[in-house]
């Protein structure tokens, strides 16, 4: 598919099995598999790339994933592309992973949050951070975060899905040449939840900001 508008997805339930038939057009957003992401065929091609020094990360990940969760998200300028995320050597957090993870990077070029919650876990207690929650929502510019776990009721306008990631037009971020990518020139995530691993971005305003340690985190 070359392109679509207002494609949607839809996610508030989360079923074992298959999606109804009737649900043609909607597209699931599952661990490694964002939005119809092959994850095998990332993962090899991610090996490959990365084997060859192509792929490089902006900082060694601590290896310590954190939860953000939103009532919406609304962005101008949108795309997804596979990565890599590596730890330090030797890191204590990497158990079976070698110290690598598989994530899919999406980026926002200027986006607003409503009702923020981001919260890690940790060891028996949550670090929580809000924002956003009391009528101004909070604004980023070039958002890029690594996730491997997305859902939500998401809303594309003309999307591209399959583009190679380094020819993206639509944000100021690329991936590298030959990998799995997809753009739209806007979207909306409601009910947003993401496990993450690393975040950046140019500009991020909080509004209302409060943090404190909690039992629970963010769901």
């Amino acid at each position: 598919m070359a392109s679509s508008s207002d494609a949607t997805a839809s996610t508030n339930e989360r079923p074992e099995g298959p999606e109804a038939s009737g649900r043609r057009g909607r597209v699931r957003l599952k661990r490694a598999a964002v939005m119809a992401v092959p994850a095998t065929a990332v993962a090899a091609g991610l090996m490959i790339l990365t084997a060859q020094g192509a792929l490089g990360v902006q900082f060694a990940i601590s290896g310590m994933p954190f939860v953000v969760t939103a009532d919406k998200l609304d962005g101008e300028g949108f795309a997804q592309f596979g990565a890599l995320d590596h730890m330090i050597e030797n890191s204590p957090n990497e158990g079976d992973t070698g110290g690598q993870v598989l994530v899919v990077t999406s980026v926002v070029k200027n986006g607003k949050l409503t009702n923020l919650c981001q919260s890690v876990d940790l060891g028996g207690i949550q670090l929580v951070l809000t924002a956003g929650n009391k009528g101004t929502p909070v604004s980023v510019k070039n958002l890029a975060i690594d996730s491997d776990d997305i859902s939500g009721d998401a809303s594309f306008n003309n999307i591209e899905i399959g583009r190679d990631s380094s020819t993206f037009d639509k944000v100021d971020q690329k991936g590298q040449p030959g990998v799995y990518g997809q753009q739209a020139d806007s979207v909306v995530i409601t009910d947003l939840y993401q496990h993450n691993y690393a975040a950046t971005a140019a500009v991020f305003k909080l509004p209302d900001l409060h943090m404190r340690f909690e039992s629970e985190g963010c769901d």
